[in-house]
């Protein structure tokens, strides 16, 4: 007889709660979400007895209007979801909970063929104003329950679909067979207040499957195999991460028809650890203690058969491009661990290709911040690495960004250790012709300090026994002792065979280089630290000029001596970049 009518009462409950809890579940939503969103049932299987619900055809819409309504007076977020279901299967809820103690338990829910669009559209006064948290989801819920809790949540195979929405343009990224999990899930009145959840749960977990998107432009592709998302370790890990071109090299820069750099970026590993989520999603600001960067690489090609746009890059150091960016970027430090690094050109006069690697750079960078705030108590980025030159020689580097500096003040210092001077013939060969027939690098160091428009410090050169062999400069029908007579010249004196030279005399180079405008931070760098290797070489207007008056001399011994003269001249120009014109017509 009990059996009998627990039955019967569980049917009476099925048939006459059904429209209740229907009506009751849309008004709750659209009273909990301020009218933002409304939700669309298909039909609702209920059986109190077991404590099962069953949602079918369910979706969550957001009502644009009212949307635009809450922009209009500054209370809109900037994120909305439209949710499309299948089913929605509630399991295992205690009825009697609900009515004695107004408490609503449940075990687990599970979604059937989830579709998810999140629509991202940044506004300013979610950044210049508080919202106002007065009103929780629990405030809109009290009155029907005193506590909501959700032991599991599960999504298999969901259709996820991001748009990003600026100036009123829609970019999307779309991503299938994502997996979803959320645990413990509480809403009641102490839960919004607890600094272990976010959005009132204990745990998300996301595992987004392989995935590759077409970057806006045409030109450039990003992938990888794996995302993982934790929000109670607050890490997201990203394995076999890839950006580069859609296309091969060729073909990169025929479309492009010009000389500007391909870059492409390979990394096993790419981790957050201990990543702000809710900023992240209320914001879009990137806060995180550490983000690793290991096992991977980095290539840099140009192609100079192409032209390239001579445009001016002041204001452009990486460290001024961080501060352009819209969004706040607070990184406490970035670990970079065995990356090679590849710098790559391909010649117009020789159409070779030439490189200089870098290998396993292993390093910190502290400080990585755009953040004002943050910035008034420690101004600097700071940048400690270290890599191989070519393989071989150590190379140390420790960079300090002024993130405040208004002309992009910077400093740079180093050392690299022992290395054969012959290694640099891989870019030197190709793209000079000249060749270097022996050296030894004992040691070179350098202490610099910059900003938009000059590189000056101090700059030292340990080496021994260098020769170049130039006789690839000439045309290849030229005859050998012509050929032998341009090295002479040149290792002679033009250079110095070591440092300290062969009177003993120590040469520092003291540099002050002017940056041509139309040159990346890098590049000017780099010309800042050549024109210290000329002087630690002894290579002066003074030595030049010596070359050519030696070389008129040597006219009773080789014949056509002034070709030679004009073929070192062009070597000079091409290897040393002589900018003053009117010496250049002098000689």
């Amino acid at each position: 007889m009990l059996l009998i009518a627990l039955l019967g009462l569980g049917w009476y409950l099925n048939r006459n709660w059904k429209p209740m809890v229907e009506a009751k579940l849309k008004e709750t939503v659209s009273t909990s979400t301020s009218g933002l969103y409304q939700l669309k049932l298909d039909d609702l299987d209920l059986n109190v007895t077991l404590g099962n619900v069953t949602l079918i055809g369910a979706e969550l819409i957001p009502d644009s209007t009212v949307y635009q309504q809450m922009v209009q007076q500054k209370i809109a977020p900037n994120s909305r979801f439209h949710i499309k279901l299948a089913a929605l299967n509630i399991r295992r809820f205690s009825l009697w909970d609900v009515l004695m103690n107004r408490r609503l338990y449940i075990k687990n829910i599970s979604f059937d063929s989830p579709e998810v669009h999140m629509m991202s559209e940044r506004h300013d006064f979610n950044d210049s104003t508080k919202q106002d948290t007065s009103k929780s989801l629990y405030d809109n819920i009290k009155e029907v329950f005193s506590s909501i809790n959700v032991r599991e949540v599960k999504m298999e195979n969901i259709k996820f679909k991001y748009s990003k929405i600026e100036n009123g343009k829609s970019s999307d990224l779309q991503i299938d067979s994502v997996r979803l999990k959320l645990q413990d899930i509480l809403v009641d009145q102490t839960s919004i207040h607890d600094s272990t959840r976010i959005y009132y749960t204990k745990l998300v977990e996301i595992n987004v499957p392989g995935f590759e998107y077409n970057l806006s432009g045409g030109f450039y592709k990003a992938k990888f195999d794996q995302l993982l998302i934790n929000t109670q370790e607050e890490n997201v890990l990203m394995t076999n991460v890839e950006y580069s071109p859609r296309m091969s090299k060729a073909e990169y820069f025929r479309q492009r028809n010009e000389n500007k750099t391909m870059v492409v970026m390979k990394f096993d590993t790419l981790r957050f650890e201990k990543l702000n989520f809710k900023e992240l999603i209320d914001n879009q600001q990137t806060i995180a203690q550490h983000v690793q960067i290991k096992d991977g690489s980095i290539s840099l090609y140009n192609d100079k058969r192409y032209p390239k746009k001579a445009i001016s890059k002041i204001g452009r150091a990486p460290h001024q491009m961080l501060m352009k960016v819209k969004q706040l970027v607070r990184l406490d430090s970035v670990l970079v661990n065995n990356i090679d690094i590849l710098y790559g050109e391909r010649s117009a006069k020789y159409n070779e290709e030439g490189v200089i690697t870098f290998k396993g750079a292993t390093g910190t960078l502290s400080n990585v911040t755009n953040d004002s705030l943050t910035l008034l108590n420690n101004k600097i980025l700071q940048a400690n690495l270290q890599t191989h030159v070519m393989g071989t020689g150590l190379l140390k580097l420790n960079m300090s960004l002024d993130m405040l500096s208004k002309e992009g003040a910077h400093s740079y210092k180093g050392s690299l250790g022992r290395m054969k001077a012959t290694d640099f013939n891989r870019i030197l060969q190709p793209l000079l012709k000249v060749k270097i027939s022996s050296g030894n690098i004992r040691k070179i160091t350098f202490d610099m300090h910059a900003t938009d428009h000059k590189n000056w410090g101090d700059f030292r050169f340990d080496y021994d026994h260098l020769k170049l062999n130039l006789e690839n400069l000439l045309a290849p029908d030229a005859n050998k002792t012509k050929k032998g007579v341009l090295s002479f010249l040149v290792n002679r004196i033009l250079i110095n065979e070591s440092n300290p030279d062969a009177n003993e005399i120590y040469h520092v180079g003291k540099v002050n280089y002017t940056r041509v405008p139309s040159h990346s931070f890098f590049k000017t760098m780099w010309q800042s630290l050549l024109d210290g290797i000329k002087q630690c070489a002894g290579i002066s207007k003074e030595r030049e000029a010596s070359l050519i008056r030696n070389a008129n001399e040597a006219k009773e011994v080789v014949k056509e001596s002034k070709g030679i003269i004009k073929k070192t001249g062009k070597f000079l120009n091409g290897i040393f970049k002589k900018k003053d014109k009117k010496e250049q017509k002098d000689e």
